[in-house]
């Protein structure tokens, strides 16, 4: 199961919380597509998912965004 979250607009540390809270919501192995544009995100996500235990596939540049593929541990 995949799902979408477009945190773009969102400042430090809303992009983490929404993320955080839709995965709570989701099954183990489940991925989340978050869309950020808060340049903190950098650092804040694989933090996140770091302390969190969920694995970070990967992140891409999109135009002014960041593409962040979570997988929930």
């Amino acid at each position: 199961m995949t799902q979408e979250l477009d945190a773009t607009g969102l400042l430090c540390p809303l992009p983490v919380l929404k993320a955080r809270k839709r995965l709570m919501g989701l099954s183990s192995g489940s991925e989340l597509h978050v869309l950020t544009d808060d340049p903190a995100a950098i650092v804040d996500m694989p933090h996140f998912c770091n302390e969190a235990g969920h694995t970070l596939v990967r992140s891409e540049t999109r135009d002014d965004a960041m593409l962040w593929v979570i997988r929930k541990a």
